[in-house]
């Protein structure tokens, strides 16, 4: 009979810690997206600061697992009012709707994006930055983190980074993904985009969370860029890409 409870209780032993590691493999971090507006600002249109607030704040999320992560937008209310001398206004934010889907083991990318209310789905490789790595750390949410930095060339951007070793290789927010840690924090020209993240939770994945996007008209990663570049010349000239309304 000790034997029998002893082995019963071996057996449950390495059953919770079977459940453990597997929880431990995947999860879900909660990203907070501070854009500066003001900042954003092209010279000729400096007199809008005060009609507008001067940042943007919304969240995403990202979902992973051992191999896997899908980084995706949290459904808020993307309206927000403010003050200013001719009383309250309220203002609505274009947000590009998408979900990015990577594979660490083969380099898949898949993106499923929304752009003038068309879903588009652009299925390549992931792209490795070129990285110079720091000597600074930091603590965030309780993980240690290290710098890393580079410089995007097509989009004039100095990048920032905060990975943590505590958690998988090759993931993080947006397309931020190719460091061998977890991504936790990245500074875009400093300050004038921060991504934060604000929650972390290992747990179980639910049915569905974590998919590979089927969704949208297939289009190549090229052709997505000139479309969105002359979209933006357009959006410039009428004076913006966000509506106010009193």
């Amino acid at each position: 009979m000790k034997r029998i409870l002893l082995l019963l209780g071996v057996l449950a032993m390495l059953a919770a810690v079977h459940m453990v590691v597997g929880q431990v493999g995947e999860g879900v971090i909660t990203y907070e997206v501070k854009t500066s507006m003001h900042r954003r600002l092209p010279p000729d249109r400096q007199e809008m600061k005060d009609q507008l607030p001067e940042f943007n704040i919304v969240k995403d999320q990202l979902f992973f697992n051992t191999t896997e992560s899908l980084y995706a937008p949290v459904e808020e209310d993307d309206e927000e009012e403010f003050g200013n001398d001719r009383g309250p206004v309220r203002m609505r934010f274009a947000r590009p709707n998408a979900r990015i889907y990577t594979h660490r083991g083969t380099g898949r990318r898949v993106v499923s994006q929304e752009f003038m209310g068309k879903r588009y789905r652009i299925d390549d490789t992931v792209k490795i930055s070129p990285w110079k790595f720091g000597t600074e750390t930091k603590t965030i949410q309780g993980y240690s983190c290290k710098r890393a930095s580079f410089y995007n060339e097509e989009r004039k951007q100095n990048v920032v980074a905060w990975y943590t070793g505590q958690l998988r290789a090759s993931m993080g927010p947006e397309n931020f993904n190719t460091l061998p840690g977890t991504i936790l924090q990245v500074d875009i020209n400093d300050g004038e985009r921060i991504i934060t993240a604000e929650k972390i939770e290992m747990r179980a994945l639910k049915k569905n969370e974590l998919k590979v996007p089927t969704d949208g008209q297939n289009i190549t990663q090229a052709e997505f860029t000139k479309m969105m570049a002359a979209q933006i010349e357009r959006m410039r000239a009428n004076g913006g890409n966000m509506m106010i309304r009193n």
